[in-house]
C-alpha cells in the first residue's frame, strides 16, 4: 500500500512539473511571439530609404583626410566633399576639413595645391570661383607622422578648437576619418586615431573611419587587417569604401530587379544563360606599373568591383531596404559560389607591360583575367557568371550583360542573329538596353536585332549625376553603411580567389601575352564561348544623341 501511495505521489509531482514548463513554454512562445510582431513592425513601418541613426545629428562635422597631399585625396576626397559643399549637404556653420599629412605646408600652400584639382579658373565664373573660395577656408592642414601621439593629440587639440566655435556641446561632435592611405599604415593610423581623437563622451556624437580598398591581399592578409581595426572600432564605426557601389547604375540594380514586376519571373536559371560583368581599360599601367605588380588584375578589379556588382546582380530580395538586410543577402551568395576551376580562368599580361622599370623582368602578374564564377543555390545552378578585366585592351567601358535562352520553337528562324540581352553600361555613357529581334520595317517578313534604350544623358539631361564618391561620403556622415563592405562580406570574397592568387603568386599559374589594344588573349573567347555565351553578328549598340 505504502508503494503505491509513493507512485501516485511521484506520479502527481511529475504531473506538477509538465504543467509548470507547459505553462512557462507558451508564456515563452507567446511573448517569443509579441517580440517578434514588433520587430516585424517596426521593419514594415520604415521607410526604405531610412538610416539608422543615434538621435540628432546636430554637432559640429569635423572631416579629416589623411594623406591629403597624396593623388587620391587631390583628385578624388576633396573634389567631393566640394561638390557635396555646393549642393548644400555640408554646411559652412557646422563643418571644418582638415588635411593631415607627413608634408610640411600651410593651410594656404594645401588650398592652392587643391585649387585646380576643383575648378578650371580660365572657365570658371565669378560666381563659381568665389563658391570654390568659401570652400577652401573650411580647409586647415596639420602636419604629422603617422605613428606618432602627439602629432595626433595636435590634430585632437585643432578639431576641439572648431567644435568649441560652433558651441558644440561635449560628445556631441561629428568626426570623420578618411584614410587616402596605403593599407600598410591603417593598423597605426587607427591605433593613434582611438589613442587621441576619439569623442570624449557619446551625447548623440560619433567617430567614424573610412578606409580605401586594397583590404589586405588575400584571406590571411585580410583578416589579420581586419582584427587589428576591429580590435579599436565597432563594425558600425567602420566604412570600407568600394567606389564601384556608389556609381548611378550600380545603385539602381536592386531597385530594377525588386521594382519591376516582369524582371522577377525572369531572373533565375530557367531563363537566363549567363551573366557577363566586365571593366575594360584601353590604357596600361601608365607609370604605375610597380604598384600594380604587387597585385595584379584580380586583387585590384575582380575581388571588390566586380565581385560587389555580381552579388548585386545575384542575391536573393532583402528583408527591407536596411543596410544589415542587404549585406546578409551579399554574404549568402558569396558563401554560395563553388571553388573556382583551372578550367575556368584565363589570365593574360599585355605585351610591354614589363618594359616598365619599376616591373620585374620576369613578372608573371596578369593585367587580364576572365574567372567564371559558379553559384551553387536553387536560382543560379548552372548560369555561369564570367567576371573580365583588363588594362590596354581596345576600349575603356564598365557594363553588365545578361544573356537570355533562347526561345523555343523558333519560328522566325532568327536564333543566328543573337539572343535577347539585357545590359547595364556603367561607365562611359551610363546606358541600359534592352537587346530584342523585331521585324525588320518594309514589305518582308524579316528579323533584325534592335534595343529598347534607357540612355541617362538623353532621357536626364537636366540632371547631374553625382559621383561615386559623393554619395558614399554623404552615406558615411548619414551613417548608412549599405554601400560599404562588412567585416563577414570581405572574408567571404577572400575566400573565393584566395587559392587561386596563391597559385598565380608562385608561378604554378602563367599569365598568356596579348598585344596592347586587343581584345585580350584569344583563350578568353574560347572560355566565354564554352560557357555558352552566343555573340551577336552584325548588331552594334550606338549611344542615341540628344
Amino acid at each position: 500500500m505504502l508503494f503505491v501511495i509513493q507512485i501516485l505521489i511521484s506520479s502527481f509531482q511529475k504531473a506538477l512539473f509538465f504543467i509548470d514548463t507547459g505553462f512557462w513554454y507558451f508564456w515563452r512562445m507567446a511573448t517569443k511571439d509579441c517580440w517578434q510582431c514588433v520587430q516585424r513592425s517596426s521593419i514594415e513601418n520604415d521607410s526604405p530609404l531610412s538610416v539608422d541613426n543615434n538621435g540628432p545629428e546636430n554637432g559640429s562635422l569635423s572631416i579629416v583626410v589623411l594623406g591629403a597631399s597624396g593623388d587620391l585625396a587631390k583628385k578624388k576626397t576633396f573634389p567631393a566633399l566640394f561638390n557635396l559643399y555646393k549642393q548644400g549637404f555640408l554646411l559652412a556653420n557646422e563643418v571644418c576639413i582638415f588635411g593631415y599629412a607627413r608634408t610640411k605646408i600651410s593651410d594656404e600652400e594645401l588650398r592652392n595645391r587643391l585649387r585646380g584639382y576643383l575648378v578650371k579658373e580660365k572657365d570658371a565664373s565669378p560666381e563659381k570661383l568665389e563658391t570654390v573660395s568659401k570652400f577652401l577656408h573650411l580647409i586647415k592642414y596639420v602636419s604629422g607622422s603617422y605613428d606618432s601621439e602627439n602629432d595626433f593629440r595636435l590634430l585632437d587639440k585643432e578639431i576641439s578648437k572648431h567644435e568649441s566655435t560652433t558651441n558644440t556641446a561635449e560628445g556631441s561632435s561629428r568626426r570623420l576619418f578618411y584614410l587616402a592611405l596605403p593599407p600598410s599604415v591603417y593598423p597605426s593610423v587607427s591605433k593613434m586615431i582611438k589613442t587621441a581623437c576619439m569623442n570624449k563622451s557619446d551625447h548623440g556624437g560619433w567617430t567614424r573611419i573610412v578606409v580605401e580598398k586594397p583590404f589586405g591581399k588575400d584571406l590571411e592578409s585580410a583578416e589579420q587587417l581586419s582584427t587589428q581595426i576591429g580590435g579599436l572600432f565597432e563594425e558600425p564605426q567602420i566604412y570600407r569604401i568600394d567606389h564601384y557601389l556608389g556609381k548611378e547604375l550600380v545603385q539602381n540594380m536592386l531597385v530594377l530587379r525588386f521594382a519591376n514586376r516582369f524582371f522577377l519571373p525572369l531572373w533565375n536559371r530557367d531563363n537566363i544563360a549567363n551573366v557577363q560583368i566586365v571593366f575594360k581599360e584601353d590604357f596600361g599601367t601608365d607609370g604605375r606599373g610597380g604598384y600594380f605588380d604587387q597585385y595584379g588584375i584580380i586583387r585590384d578589379i575582380i575581388q571588390n568591383h566586380l565581385l560587389q556588382i555580381f552579388c548585386l546582380v545575384a542575391m536573393e530580395k532583402p528583408v527591407s531596404m536596411r543596410p544589415e538586410h542587404i549585406r546578409d543577402e551579399k554574404v549568402k551568395v558569396l558563401e554560395s559560389v563553388l571553388p573556382i576551376k583551372d578550367e575556368d580562368v584565363v589570365l593574360g599580361q599585355y605585351e610591354g607591360y614589363r618594359d616598365d622599370p619599376t616591373v620585374p623582368d620576369n613578372s608573371n602578374t596578369p593585367t587580364f583575367a576572365s574567372v567564371i564564377l559558379r553559384v551553387h543555390n536553387e536560382r543560379w545552378e548552372g548560369v555561369p557568371f564570367i567576371l573580365k578585366a583588363g588594362k590596354a585592351l581596345d576600349s575603356r567601358k564598365a557594363d553588365i550583360r545578361i544573356q537570355f535562352k533562347d526561345v523555343p520553337g523558333d519560328i522566325f528562324k532568327c536564333q543566328k542573329q543573337g539572343r535577347n540581352e539585357f545590359v547595364m553600361r556603367l561607365q562611359p555613357s551610363e546606358a541600359m538596353y534592352m537587346k530584342l529581334t523585331v521585324k525588320q520595317p518594309g514589305l518582308e517578313m524579316s528579323t533584325v536585332q534592335s534595343e529598347l534604350d534607357l540612355s541617362y544623358r538623353q532621357r536626364y539631361h537636366d540632371v547631374t549625376i553625382p559621383e561615386a564618391y559623393e554619395r558614399l561620403i554623404l552615406d558615411t556622415i548619414r551613417g548608412d553603411q549599405q554601400h560599404f563592405v562588412r567585416r563577414d562580406e570581405l572574408k567571404a570574397s577572400w575566400e573565393i580567389f584566395t587559392p587561386l592568387l596563391h597559385r598565380i603568386d608562385k608561378g604554378e599559374f602563367k599569365s598568356i601575352p596579348y598585344k596592347s589594344g586587343s581584345r585580350g588573349p584569344k583563350q578568353a573567347d574560347e572560355l566565354l564561348e564554352k560557357a555558352g555565351y552566343v555573340q551577336t553578328h552584325g548588331y552594334i549598340w550606338i549611344p542615341p544623341t540628344l
